[in-house]
């Protein structure tokens, strides 16, 4: 190679520290006393040599034909002068990013916000304005958020929430959930639960029946106004908030986070079997657990069926007397 090899522009790496590959090629070049002549650079050498000019490690002598080395110290200096620079420049941005969107703070804080309600209680109909209502609530948050999700959430939903919730565990705040079993058996939701635990939020699992619940920095607490969930109570009266606090904390101090991890694939799957003769074990009905479980009456049977061959049991009470002390032994 007799020209100039032609070098395409590299981004600087945002930490202006070169990689593994282009610190190797410069410390070549130091070993031939600095300099490189253009024709001994190869194909492969591209990147690593887009990044040492790109930074300022190398720089081309056309005199020469060839490649000279600049010191390190030079370029840690100049770097250093443009990264306090720029820190410079965005601390004087938020300093006066408050003032430059107070206009729009103080129309936010003007907005119209459901009202009506008596004994501070709102109740708000229609699951468009519960979302939106919802979705105030999380962007006013600061420190915390405790939510129990019955059942299953559906795909749309559990969309929009992730992208409230992540940006909620971004700015620092906690985000600790309860969900049944059966909330987490769809992918959507498995998906779900695994990006905002990367972020940080926190997730059992209570085999048990509870009531869907969100509360906000331990201000405002969230409930179910109907079965269909399409009225919604927004609760502030400090009496009720301690209530219904205290009933999630007895609830997550309850909760499983081994069935959790096994749900989201980091732990030992919980099989149906077991789960039956945990519930058989907690003195359940067939029926009460095939309708905890969502499964068909019959199936719950059969699974019944084999756990009693298993322990040579002949009643129902035999069995769960087996399996309670299998579950405590």
């Amino acid at each position: 190679m007799t020209a100039e090899p032609a070098v395409t522009p590299h981004q600087v790496p945002e930490n202006g520290e070169p990689d593994e590959a282009a610190r190797q090629l410069y410390l070549a070049i130091i070993a031939e006393g600095g300099r490189i002549p253009f024709a001994d650079i190869t194909d492969d050498d591209g990147a690593a040599l887009r990044q040492l000019l790109d930074i300022g490690l190398i720089m081309v002598n056309r005199m020469d034909r060839c490649y000279t080395a600049v010191s390190p110290r030079s370029v840690s200096d100049r770097l250093g002068a443009e990264l306090r620079s720029e820190a410079t420049r965005l601390l004087v941005r938020a300093e006066n990013l408050p003032g430059a969107l107070d206009g729009l703070t103080r129309a936010y804080d003007a907005m119209p916000r459901p009202s009506g309600g008596s004994g501070g209680a709102v109740h708000v109909e229609g699951h468009v304005h519960i979302r939106q209502r919802i979705s105030q609530l999380v962007s006013d948050c600061r420190s915390e958020v405790l939510t129990a999700q019955p059942g299953q959430r559906p795909a749309d939903a559990l969309q929009v929430a992730l992208a409230q919730d992540i940006r909620l565990l971004q700015r620092g705040c906690s985000l600790r959930t309860i969900y049944q079993p059966v909330a987490l058996a769809d992918p959507p939701a498995i998906a779900y639960a695994e990006e905002v635990t990367r972020h940080g939020s926190q997730i059992r699992i209570l085999d048990e029946p509870f009531q869907r619940l969100i509360v906000f920095d331990r201000s405002v607490a969230v409930i179910s106004a109907n079965d269909d969930n399409s009225a919604a109570a927004f609760i502030s009266d400090p009496a009720a908030l301690t209530f219904l606090i205290g009933g999630f904390e007895r609830d997550w101090t309850r909760a499983d986070t081994a069935e959790a991890a096994s749900a989201l694939g980091r732990g030992p799957a919980r099989t149906i079997p077991d789960r039956i003769g945990r519930l058989l074990a907690r003195g359940l009905t067939q029926r009460a657990v095939a309708t905890r479980l969502g499964l068909s009456e019959r199936t719950v049977a059969g699974h019944i069926s084999r756990l009693r061959d298993r322990y040579g049991a002949q009643t129902l009470f035999h069995l769960g007397w087996h399996l309670n002390g299998e579950r405590h032994g």
